[in-house]
């Protein structure tokens, strides 16, 4: 390892320290930056990115690790390097930026700004040398340098308009009304004209999994009663399990497939990605009664418990794609290989059914051939005889990939993320009655509520090696705020629903837009940057605003917090024309919005003890019920502090009891589970 250390080489960050010993003089995101930039009448270069991110470690051995690239770079800017799961303000900021300026985005994310943090020049990867007309850092350096020291006009003028742009992008004038019932069937037929039902999935190539427009199909089913919907979201669940999309022996799911037929994925595996399929999966069996979502489902659970674990119950945020330099390494398999664990019998049923071919299955992306390694994935399902044979192939497989040399793995833990996930292990627990993974849920929300605050007690965004830093922002309190509410979902813990509330309350405190609803993605308090963004678009991960509007809306319901409701009504009509023009983009949003618009009910469970209340949870978990929450007053009757409406809620006669409400009326109580679902309709 070389004896240079750059500023970086003091941070917690993975990705920063990744780069810590680059000869690139970086900083990292501060005041000390932007001093230095003046002090030297130099712009500053911001690359941002995170690190598992396979493109931007071929950019750091191309440039950052080059002696000649580096001098250039220090000698023309001032380099900054940003974590972007640490900073999600910032890349969001000078992502909006970079497609408003070049009409695409991506990491590495490579910006010029000025000593105002405004960007006058976007990309994303930059190879050192001009090729294929993408221009090299070599190249591009000098002309940054010469702009910047001879024509200043100019950088003022594109500064000047792109935080115009920005200001403009984040202006939204409230509708009169948010959206209702005839935004959501546009959104299920723009999903339909973009359905592939050959393959699955939506669109061509790449393909993302997506999960929240299938909870939005499963949801649009359910209200409609449309069949497609529901064979939409089964065929493209069923498509990702068999395909290379899946880890087949290690479990879990890759980042995307950079084909059509979900073959080769792109390797990396991200926490998130695990949690809103871990949702998918087990809504989709819940949905479809379909053993192979059930078995994802858990197997899903399975990976992020095994790999993805902190000692302290906490989890981490991604694995890389890339091990020894190569891209996939870890995860692919000759028959040689194969052949080596297995015995021959087992050798012969795993090639055939798992597709494996001599000259490899998969064409090399860069050189456009076989290698011979192999993807295993799946035509069909296996017959159920030989899932005890096929464990056993995958255990022993397991084993020996154990021996290889392992990608790295992101160790950090990030509240949002880990809300995704409590929520994912939370909602698996109730619909698959494993009560180990409500377990597993809780001593993670354990840690964050202990762990990841100030000395205020204001919630914090990344915790690493012993620190807690860098103050929360709405998807940190949003999304765990809802894994705390299916906690008590699971397991009717009334300290896990009273941390939800408080949490919300804490996020419409500091978060809300008071004039025109809706929240920012960054505290009132908290660091000024160029714009205070206001997100509602779902990406790989749900908008802070979507999940918020899920929250207020079951909160509003559970602990009867009216005012919860109207905040959720304001976020809506914050939207404007923003959703109606592409619905489809706002999935998990709107499975908010079906939430606030259907029959829902409210089921309160009261008996003389716990194991008297198991018929009726089993009754809700054999039905497919995503509008419908369940209470359960305890004996003390302190869920009535609460929700007062619980207060005279007893057993009848002793027995265990069903009340189901809605609309602020409750029918007649029951003690017969098939009448609460008769109920429940």
């Amino acid at each position: 390892m070389p004896d240079h250390a750059n500023a970086l080489i003091h941070e917690k960050s993975p990705y920063l320290l990744q780069h810590a010993r680059n000869p690139v003089d970086w900083l990292p995101w501060g005041d000390a930056a932007f001093a230095k930039a003046k002090a030297e009448n130099k712009p500053l270069f911001l690359s941002i990115g995170y690190s598992t991110c396979h493109w931007c470690h071929v950019m750091e051995r191309e440039c950052f690790e080059d002696h000649d690239a580096a001098a250039l770079l220090n000698a023309t800017a001032v380099p900054v390097k940003i974590d972007r799961e640490e900073r999600p303000d910032l890349d969001n900021i000078y992502m909006t930026a970079c497609q408003l300026m070049t009409g695409a985005g991506g990491w590495p994310l490579s910006v010029f700004i000025d000593h105002h943090g405004r960007p006058f020049f976007a990309a994303t990867y930059i190879p050192k040398h001009t090729r294929f007309g993408r221009m090299g850092l070599m190249d591009l350096l000098p002309k940054i340098s010469e702009v910047w020291t001879r024509r200043p006009a100019e950088v003022e003028q594109a500064a000047a308009n792109v935080l115009n742009a920005l200001a403009e992008h984040q202006r939204a004038t409230p509708a009169q009304a948010g959206p209702g019932p005839k935004t959501l069937d546009t959104a299920y037929r723009q999903l339909a004209a973009r359905f592939d039902p050959d393959h699955g999935g939506f669109g061509q190539s790449p393909k993302f999994p997506s999960p929240h427009q299938l909870l939005f199909l499963l949801r649009h089913h359910k209200r409609t009663g449309e069949p497609l919907a529901l064979d939409m979201a089964a065929k493209t669940l069923t498509a990702m399990r068999l395909g290379g999309l899946f880890d087949h022996i290690g479990l879990g799911f890759h980042r995307y497939s950079t084909d059509q037929h979900w073959l080769l994925p792109h390797f990396e595996k991200m926490l998130y990605d695990q949690a809103m399929l871990l949702m998918a999966y087990a809504e989709g069996f819940q949905a479809t009664g379909d053993p192979l979502f059930k078995r994802t489902a858990q197997e899903i659970a399975r990976y992020v418990l095994r790999d993805m674990t902190s000692p302290e119950g906490a989890f981490f945020s991604a694995e890389d794609a890339d091990s020894e330099g190569e891209e996939g390494k870890f995860y692919v398999w000759t028959i040689d290989e194969a052949r080596a664990v297995l015995s021959e019998e087992d050798t012969s049923l795993f090639v055939r059914l798992f597709g494996l071919l001599p000259d490899g299955n998969f064409v090399e992306e860069s050189t456009q051939e076989k290698t011979g390694a192999n993807i295993p994935h799946l035509s069909a399902p296996p017959p159920p005889q030989l899932d005890e044979r096929l464990e056993s192939i995958r255990a022993r497989l397991f084993t020996d990939r154990e021996k290889r040399v392992h990608p790295h793995k992101d160790d950090k833990i990030l509240t949002d993320w880990n809300g995704l996930m409590i929520a994912a292990l939370a909602q698996a627990a109730r619909i698959l009655n494993e009560p180990d993974l409500a377990s597993a849920a809780g001593r993670a929300a354990d840690f964050l509520l202990a762990r990841l605050r100030d000395p205020s007690g204001a919630l914090l965004h990344r915790y690493r090696d012993g620190e807690a830093r860098i103050p929360a922002n709405l998807d940190d309190h949003a999304f765990l705020a809802w894994g705390l509410l299916e906690l008590y979902q699971a397991t009717f813990d009334l300290g896990w629903l009273q941390a939800s509330l408080d949490l919300t309350d804490q996020m419409i405190a500091r978060f809300q837009d008071a004039e025109n609803g809706g929240f920012f993605f960054t505290a009132h308090d908290a660091e000024t940057l160029l714009v205070r963004q206001k997100e509602f678009f779902d990406a790989a991960i749900p908008s802070g605003n979507s999940v918020a509007m899920l929250v207020l809306t079951k909160l509003s319901r559970l602990a009867s917090r009216h005012d919860f409701s109207e905040h959720a009504a304001q976020l809506s009509r914050s939207l404007g024309q923003t959703v109606e023009r592409a619905p489809s983009g706002f999935t998990m949003l709107l499975c908010g919005l079906d939430f606030a618009l259907a029959p829902g009910a409210d089921v309160v469970l009261s008996g003389p003890d716990d194991a008297s209340l198991e018929p009726f949870l089993a009754a809700v978990r054999s039905r497919y019920l995503p509008s419908t929450l369940l209470l359960k007053r305890d004996q003390s009757g302190e869920l009535a502090s609460l929700a007062s409406y619980t207060a005279g809620m007893c057993p009848l006669d002793g027995k265990a009891t069903a009340f189901v409400c809605r609309d602020g009326r409750c029918e007649p109580p029951t003690t017969d589970p098939a009448k609460m679902l008769e109920l429940l309709g």
